[in-house]
């Protein structure tokens, strides 16, 4: 591997007699890890578990499997799965992920927080922020938000609010040499330096967020000290509330993955009365409640609580804490939970991932070749003729989305844009 000048002779001077080990490290294919989601119904046994982590697995999950399509695993690189493990957010906590896409942080934080309390998920790139919006919905997320905003915008609708704030800083992107050669052409020695400055934006945004006695988790995928340790050095000397309570950094001679910086530093003013905000309103009109109520009481076996709003003829549900967020660039705005059609309602694909199969009355499952079938947009015959109206697809016993079952035949309602052939 050809190195940008000034890269070995800088990690030499740092790592000393360790320096050989980290070098040869970057002969060594890079590892691939995955995550379990514990939200899905049904899970399964997988191999070779990450050390010191609950739902981490070593190995490789294809993008075209049942388990990643139901949204039952999320593939993540070992080391950037530390992070999360170490906010270790509670249910019921308000967390804010800052610098989100394309969605490992943010699925990992819901795997902790049980689809309760609230969950910003936001990134400042619209291109990335879609990205994003599908991973969290395939996830089966229910109580969480992604915006598409600039920190400065946060900061004045969200002050002192979160319990946890997670940022996973732009960086100069040392720790992904090994796994993408690419992230070189960009480093040069005065490129960490300048990435250090927009690293100090973003926290000096990010600390007018924290909520007192709140937590603030700090990573980056890089090794320099200018982005890491010197950086959590500048936040204490600038911000005299807060107490550093771990840190750590992940060497690739050292263990099985790439290379990832983390902090968590704690906020020691007393917990008091957050501002108050403005509070999210259902803003649905008389048929439109109807509407859902219909499908509600004919398809679910639960109801469902928030508030409800309205955009155009789509309908999404926000966690009962949301507070308004309308001058806000809004993602995905809660779950979707579906369509508004001339006098019904037609439920989304995400409410399908989102609900567990005895939340919903009626099910199709699919095996292994109807999978196949499914995800590549055809329809599936031969039905039971019991079953008809709005089904949940399930397979392997997790949700694959809504589809309608007629004349015995499951319509697919597959979306166009994730079809796929296996």
């Amino acid at each position: 591997m050809e190195f940008p000048a000034g890269f070995l002779e800088k990690y030499e001077g740092i790592l000393g007699e360790e320096f050989p080990a980290f070098k040869a490290s970057f002969d060594q294919p890079a590892e691939s890890a995955y995550r379990v989601n514990p939200l899905k119904a049904k899970t399964a046994d997988f191999p070779d578990a990450i050390p010191n982590s609950r739902l981490g697995h070593y190995g490789k999950v294809s993008g075209k499997s049942i388990a990643h399509a139901t949204g039952l695993v999320y593939s993540q690189e070992p080391a950037a799965q530390a992070v999360a493990e170490l906010a270790a957010p509670r249910p019921g906590m308000r967390v804010l992920d800052l610098c989100a896409a394309p969605g490992g942080k943010s699925t990992h934080l819901l795997s902790f927080m049980e689809n309760e309390g609230l969950l910003i998920s936001n990134e400042i790139s619209g291109k990335r922020s879609k990205i994003l919006v599908e991973n969290i919905e395939r996830f089966g997320a229910k109580n969480t938000v992604v915006l598409n905003e600039s920190p400065e915008r946060l900061s004045k609708v969200f002050p002192d609010y979160f319990d946890l704030i997670v940022i996973d800083a732009p960086c100069s992107g040392e720790g992904m040499f090994r796994k993408d050669p690419d992230a070189m052409q960009y480093w040069t020695p005065d490129y960490p330096l300048e990435c250090s400055i927009l690293q100090k934006e973003i926290l000096e945004e990010a600390m007018k967020m924290l909520a007192p006695a709140g937590s603030l988790v700090y990573s980056t995928c890089t090794w320099a000290p200018e982005e890491d340790e010197l950086m959590t050095s500048w936040l204490l000397e600038q911000y005299p509330s807060l107490e550093k309570t771990a840190e750590t950094k992940c060497w690739p001679h050292l263990q099985r993955g790439e290379g990832q910086y983390l902090a968590r530093l704690k906020d020691r003013r007393e917990k008091d009365d957050r501002p108050k905000l403005k509070a999210a309103k259902s803003n649905w009109n008389k048929g439109q409640k109807e509407l859902w109520q219909a499908f509600e009481k004919e398809a679910l076996t639960v109801q469902l609580h928030g508030v409800y709003q309205v955009f155009g003829d789509q309908l999404y549900l926000l966690p009962e804490a949301t507070p308004d967020l309308g001058r806000l660039r809004i993602a995905r705005n809660g779950l979707h939970l579906g369509t508004f059609k001339k006098n019904r309602f037609e439920p989304s694909f995400a409410l399908g991932l989102a609900l567990r199969p005895d939340e919903v009355k009626q099910h199709v499952s699919l095996n292994e070749s109807d999978f196949a079938r499914y995800v590549a947009g055809e329809a599936l015959p031969g039905q039971e003729a019991t079953v008809k109206g709005w089904v949940q697809v399930l397979s392997e016993g997790n949700g694959l989305g809504f589809a309608k079952v007629a004349n015995q035949t499951l319509k697919n309602y597959y979306p166009k844009g994730l079809r796929f052939y296996i």
